[in-house]
């Protein structure tokens, strides 16, 4: 019997490992790819949504906008036509979660330095404060590629408008001052199809991870 099992010992190890590979082909064929959910405003905390649009149950889109770059250049939808982006807001001047945000942003501005397919959008919520100069200076200091990632200004309720009816992704204290929305710390990842596919903690290392292997996801549903 032991010389039986000798004689066939190398055909069935050559057996065992072809199965392992057919079933692992089986698998990898049946197993539905990852997708991403598709936010409307009904599935965001009501906090960061503004209530003319709380009720939207499908078809939310990011709202056209036209809005100036730290370059002085006007910046458009058409500028991140049938791109996927990054859209996070902040303020020059903030001194708590803005430099940490704006450091996670160049991470994933440097980790996708090849990738023509993904670029960044980060809107300034006191407008008035930050001109195009001093997003200039901004953008220098904290290593902004010009050609992937734009830091806008512009007019004022047009961005709060963004923020809330578009991006979900601030409150308004509705005080009229300076300072009267307050950004959170989401990044909002945006499909191609100007869709919300996913929010993200822009202060948290490993959500930054997650956002980028998402990010990949939807590459991939694109082709």
């Amino acid at each position: 019997m032991l010389q039986f099992f000798a004689k066939y010992k190398f055909f069935a190890v050559v057996l065992f490992i072809l199965s392992a590979i057919i079933i692992s082909i089986i698998y990898s064929i049946l197993k539905p790819n990852r997708t991403l959910p598709v936010y409307e405003p009904d599935m965001v905390n009501t906090e960061l949504v503004d209530s003319t649009v709380q009720y939207i149950r499908k078809y939310h889109k990011i709202a056209d906008f036209s809005l100036i770059n730290q370059n002085g250049q006007r910046i458009t939808q058409e500028n991140y036509k049938d791109k996927i982006y990054v859209a996070d807001f902040f303020f020059t001047t903030c001194q708590t979660i803005c430099p940490i945000m704006t450091g996670h942003m160049k991470e994933i501005q440097d980790r996708l330095k090849d990738d023509q397919e993904v670029l960044l959008l980060s809107h300034s919520v006191t407008p008035k404060i930050d001109d195009v100069n001093r997003l200039k200076k901004y953008a220098i200091k904290k290593g902004v590629d010009d050609t992937r990632w734009n830091l806008v200004t512009g007019d004022k309720k047009q961005i709060y408008d963004l923020a809330r009816k578009s991006y979900l992704a601030a409150k308004s204290d509705g005080d009229g001052g300076p300072y009267d929305m307050v950004h959170t710390e989401n990044f909002v990842l945006v499909d191609k199809k100007k869709r919300i596919r996913g929010f993200y903690d822009g202060t948290d290392p490993e959500a930054i991870d997650q956002l980028m292997e998402d990010i990949n996801v939807l590459k991939n549903e694109g082709r």
